[in-house]
């Protein structure tokens, strides 16, 4: 750039010498022209000479770059990755299905294109003899463990004896589609939810996808031209899909002992409806009453119950008896009377129950977030938020009315600003479920916010009604219909609650049946980091055209009319944008922060105090146990192997828990009528905390 600035000064100063005349306009142009050519000439040069520069460091950079980082190596690991993860996800009957599913999609996107048939069986028998020569520790869907716990039951002459009912959790039953309109006929009879049809819908028909898997917004069921339904039969929730297993290891160690569809049945449902609609739509209730009934009369024997996660709260004989059995017991629904648990159930194992309520069932209906999703590299969380953005999964939440039945309870949990499971010497407290950084917060773009605005904290009450604020009036109106969030110390209006559906899936509102020889057994995993509480931050306010009908709109009883505030014009903001406050980590401080989640004590889902609150402290009290039902806790450490998949025999994760030796093991002792063998087992500190509950 030196020699284009002596050239500018050389032709200033020439200018300057010159007399001035009266030369024409002509001539100036002409030395304006040759004056811009030299300094375009000498920025060419400058820029070629600044690239060759960039060039050679950039070169320079790759000669320096490590080799597990080039291309040459990343390519062929990717290959051998992808290798793999084939040993150990497919199965050697998903070949026979590689030619349907391709014409399947040549049909979708009507390609005329003709495949010859493929004769496949050489390929899987040499697929299926390279498999077998993989360690066993390194396939997730088989490590060595299969079976084992049922071949020690029945080592000690263990059989079957009382017939059994699992009740998978949310999210872990398989929902297919059984829509016929043109735009859903592609995959009929098709899973939408687990298995890998599932990740090529998302992938390819994401529109169509999210569009199947809404529910109506007023109704809470199917919207027009969709009908998607649980899959039914043991295969619902035994894997979610091949290679990643649920339910499939309780099956196989139940079926030693001499299980059969028999006397073994699981009772998958569609995790997205309300409580109320499962049996309106689907009849859930009154099919789970029949099977039940039908196991009585055929063998003369109680049913064993064992649900896992949300099933705890479908159930409801734990999450208090949770629909099921207050339904079957009203007399204006199931009519099966005051005595039908205690004619019909023998025990109900509750496992990973989710009695207290969920911190990111919370997050989920607020902005779309949770854990899972704040903690992904920043490459993944790109990826994501710009396949499937957090306003598009809230939308998706707010029409999946059931997940709310795991908002947290929050009177027990949250009050005066603090937590009962909040660590001795806290800089904050998991009280606050949703919290504000000063810094992390700035003023909107239409004006200067109140100090007041910026700073307020939030405890679980205060959420529930900020989060409902900022949803649909119609998502309202489904959540007062159905739920309950608060807690009744009062007998005789626990009485009362019995015959109020809205209660049932609040433990802390109804009472357990009048059923003193059934049993309760909690069992959960403890020592697990797992979010208990948020930071969140504040964006400007926005419209948001999936909630335009009002900015708050509040209803107030469970009725049409809603309190609807008067809609602002299109050019003034609607509401403030809230996400969790991801940049905010902070690993020394109590409760540990990492990504804006406030970590805690849990199975790594769900929270200690929502597992065992109710177990050790709630329902030992005869306000919400006045049949004296006996309540066993079991709390299992978690113990993983690191180099198996999913953790091994001893894990407690809140799914991997469905494999370990001690929960089968559980199981089996109470399904073959050794029940009593089952005592309590603690890890954890979880009957401190729940002394501090204020349940008085």
């Amino acid at each position: 750039m030196s020699n284009l600035s002596q050239r500018t000064r050389t032709w200033s100063t020439s200018d300057a010498a010159e007399p001035s005349s009266d030369t024409s306009d002509t001539g100036k142009e002409q030395d304006q022209l040759q004056l811009n050519r030299v300094l375009v000439h000498d920025a060419q040069l400058e820029f070629k000479r600044q690239a060759k520069i960039f060039d050679a460091q950039m070169h320079k950079m790759k000669k320096e770059r490590r080799f597990f980082v080039k291309a040459r190596f990343l390519f062929p690991l990717g290959i051998l990755l992808g290798i793999l993860l084939g040993f150990i996800l497919i199965q050697p009957s998903d070949f026979q299905d590689i030619h349907s599913n391709l014409l399947l999609l040549i049909e979708e996107y009507d390609i005329s294109l003709k495949i010859p048939d493929i004769d496949l069986s050489r390929v899987e028998l040499e697929w299926t003899r390279f498999r077998s020569n993989i360690p066993e520790v390194w396939k997730l869907n088989n490590d060595g463990r299969e079976f084992q716990a049922g071949e020690a039951m029945k080592a000690r002459g263990l059989t079957a004896h009382y017939p059994i009912v699992l009740v998978p959790g949310i999210v872990s039953t398989g929902l297919e589609s059984w829509s016929t309109s043109p735009d859903h006929r592609a995959f009929f009879r098709e899973k939408l939810w687990g298995g890998f049809n599932m990740v090529t819908q998302v992938a390819f028909n994401r529109d169509k996808w999210i569009a199947a898997m809404m529910l109506d917004p007023v109704t809470g069921l199917d919207p027009p031209g969709a009908k998607i339904r649980a899959a039914e039969g043991i295969g619902a929730a035994s894997s979610f899909m091949t290679g990643y297993w649920i339910w499939s290891k309780v099956v196989e160690n139940l079926a030693v002992v001499n299980y059969d569809t028999n006397n073994l049945h699981l009772t998958p449902y569609d995790w997205r409806l309300s409580m109320w609609n499962l049996e309106e739509r689907d009849g859930y209730f009154s099919r789970l009453k029949s099977t039940i009934e039908g196991f009585k009369k055929r063998q003369g024997k109680k049913t064993v119950i064992a649900a896992h996660s949300m099933g705890s709260t479908v159930m409801l004989v734990l999450d208090l008896l949770g629909v099921d059995f207050k339904w079957v017991e009203s007399p204006e629904h199931g009519g099966g009377g005051l005595d039908w648990v205690e004619n019909h159930i023998e025990s109900y194992i509750t496992i990973g129950g989710t009695h207290l309520g969920v911190a990111k069932a919370m997050a989920a209906f607020l902005s779309g977030e949770m854990k899972d999703t704040v903690q992904m590299n920043p490459a993944g969380a790109y990826v994501l938020e710009r396949f499937f953005s957090r306003k598009e999964r809230q939308k998706l939440f707010c029409s999946w009315a059931g997940s709310a039945s795991m908002w947290i309870k929050a009177s027990t949990d949250h009050h005066l600003r603090w937590a009962p499971d909040d660590e001795p010497g806290s800089s904050h407290t998991h009280g606050e479920l949703i919290a504000f950084r000063q810094a992390a917060v700035p003023l909107s773009a239409h004006g200067s916010i109140s100090s007041i605005e910026q700073t307020k904290n939030m405890t679980a009450d205060d959420a529930s009604t900020w989060i409902l604020e900022r949803t649909p009036s119609t998502f309202q109106k489904m959540i007062w219909d159905n739920y309950s969030f608060g807690i009744e110390r009062d007998e005789e209006v626990l009485k009362k609650n019995a015959l109020d559906p809205r209660k049932w899936s609040n433990p802390l509102e109804v009472q357990l049946p009048n059923a003193p020889s059934m049993k309760i057994i909690c069992v959960y995993g403890h020592g697990k980091e797992t979010e208990r509480s948020y930071w969140y931050a504040h964006g400007p306010h926005e419209h948001d055209e999936s909630f335009a009908e009002v900015e708050h709109s509040t209803c107030t009883d469970p009725t049409d009319k809603c309190n609807y505030t008067v809609r602002p014009p299109l050019d003034m903001p609607v509401s403030r944008t809230s996400w969790i406050d991801a940049d905010y980590t902070h690993e020394t401080t109590t409760p540990k922060v990492r990504n804006g989640v406030k970590m805690g004590e849990g199975d790594g889902t769900v929270s200690l105090l929502s597992l065992g609150a109710m177990c050790v402290e709630g329902w030992k009290r005869p306000r919400w146990n006045p049949g004296g039902i006996n309540v066993t806790t079991v709390e299992f450490p978690h113990q993983p192997v690191p180099n198996i998949p999913r953790g091994g025999a001893n894990t407690s994760d809140h799914v991997d828990i469905l494999g370990s030796t001690g929960l089968n093991e559980l199981i089996i002792k109470v399904a073959t009528g050794v029940g009593h063998e089952v005592e309590d087992q603690f890890v954890s500190r979880i009957r401190e905390y729940a002394r501090r509950v204020r349940w008085d």
